[in-house]
């Protein structure tokens, strides 16, 4: 007797509900991080769900390992925080539990109470300035917003709320008048096709949805604007008795990259078994066994390039490339139209951009460079500083990532996942419960 399948996704529910996932916090085993354990009854997503916890917290991801078996999975990190230190602080560990704990309610850091503006469409030199000009136009206040440039395309999601009241834009009129001035940017001479819009009040994990917009506009397809890193490497091969794909990703090491991968394998509908994570000094190996929901490897010489190229976009989108500026000033009406017009102006290109208010404080982060994507000059620099306000526009150096290594050094070797031989999956477990202490050596 077979039951139908709506019978079995409420038990599906039941199960997810009736197990809530067991987070263990240890301070104690490891002498340079702190390891987390999450185990779970296991659904499509939660391991991103996961991750996602740890990278909102900004928690820098040294090792990890995670396994699936039948309807469960382990998870298991070595995390520190963004200085290379193990957690210490009564209120991030309580949070960090609470939050892993909630994750099969697919917990969102989206905007509350604000209308969300999607945006992609062609990358060109003073665009944002045009989409902030036209929003100061229309009288909507920028709360928050994120920018993403890749391969010549952009991608953005701004949350505003209307001056007058301070209240989300529900008007018909309104939204259909910002979306047709905002396409109209977008489109610019040479994008009326692919330029896109949308209007939304929904609440979305605002990284995860700038990485699935990307996505959508294909940006892994087009034709690179800037060359790839020499340490990225992503290969792909199948492992035929296990039915297994294995991902291998080298790339440079930076806070997020693990949340970037998931993201991205998560989205075109793979299911990750198993995986390792290793760092060495500057240097991040990842390590992927996936099938397809249906159980299935990857089939085909075309879809494994896809996944390639997917890969590889899903790193390179936060790549920081050129100036990191930072603006601190009142939050006053124009602000953003008038500072990126004078990026505009002096030829200076942003190539990411994080907004954020706080207490009537405006406080922003500009990636930019010289309308031809390199490194723009200092004295430039300096030049519009001084018009925007030295006190106000400050250049910061990109956050270095300590040499984790260095406070490891009696620790074991890390394990190089990018070669060609393929392990079996019962070394592969054993390996890595030792690595990460959950097992003892008896040699």
């Amino acid at each position: 007797m077979e039951w139908p399948s709506s019978c079995n996704d409420e038990y599906e529910k039941l199960v997810i509900r009736m197990n809530k996932p067991r987070v263990v916090i240890d301070n104690v085993v490891c002498p340079t991080a702190t390891i987390v354990k999450v185990d779970s009854a296991r659904k499509h997503g939660i391991l991103l769900e996961a991750v996602q916890v740890l990278t909102d917290l900004n928690l820098s991801i040294k090792k990890a390992y995670i396994s699936s078996d039948g309807r469960w999975f382990m998870d298991v990190f070595h995390v520190t925080d963004l200085n290379g230190n193990k957690l210490t602080d009564e209120k991030v560990i309580s949070y960090l539990e609470q939050g892993l704990e909630g994750i099969q309610f697919s917990s969102t850091n989206g905007c509350h109470g604000l209308t969300a503006l999607e945006l992609t469409g062609t990358d060109r030199v003073g665009l944002l300035s045009e989409v902030f000009a036209v929003l100061t136009d229309l009288q909507c206040d920028v709360v928050e917003a994120k920018v993403w440039t890749h391969n010549g395309r952009i991608a953005s999601l701004i949350y505003v709320k209307d001056r007058t009241s301070g209240l989300p834009i529900e008007d018909s009129q309104q939204i259909n008048r910002i979306e047709v001035r905002l396409k109209s940017v977008l489109k610019g001479d040479n994008d009326i096709r692919s330029a896109k819009t949308t209007v939304s009040m929904a609440v979305t994990h605002t990284e995860r949805r700038l990485h699935q917009l990307m996505f959508a506009d294909r940006d892994y397809e087009r034709k690179l604007i800037m060359p790839c890193e020499d340490s990225l490497s992503v290969t792909v091969q199948n492992w035929a008795e296990r039915g297994y794909s294995v991902v291998n990703v080298q790339s440079k090491d930076r806070t997020k990259l693990l949340f970037d991968v998931i993201c991205t394998l998560t989205d075109m509908d793979y299911i990750v078994f198993h995986a390792t994570i290793n760092t060495s000094e500057e240097t991040a190996y990842l390590e992927f066994y996936i099938r397809h929901k249906d159980g299935t490897p990857i089939s085909s010489e075309p879809e494994r390039e896809r996944v390639i190229q997917c890969l590889q976009a899903s790193v390179e989108r936060r790549t920081s490339e050129g100036v990191r500026l930072e603006l601190c000033a009142p939050d006053t009406q124009g602000l953003l139209a008038d500072v990126t017009r004078t990026f505009r102006e002096n030829g200076l290109n942003v190539t990411r951009a994080e907004i954020s208010t706080s207490r009537e404080t405006a406080m922003n982060v500009f990636y930019v460079t010289d309308a031809f994507k390199n490194r723009a000059d200092s004295n430039l620099i300096e030049s519009v500083r001084q018009k925007i306000g030295q006190s106000k526009l400050k250049v910061m150096e990109l956050p270095l990532i300590r040499n984790w290594e260095e406070k490891s050094e009696r620790n074991e070797q890390t394990v190089g996942v990018a070669g060609t031989v393929l392990l079996s999956l019962g070394s592969l477990v054993m390996r890595n419960l030792y690595s990460l202490g959950l097992v003892r050596s008896h040699s």
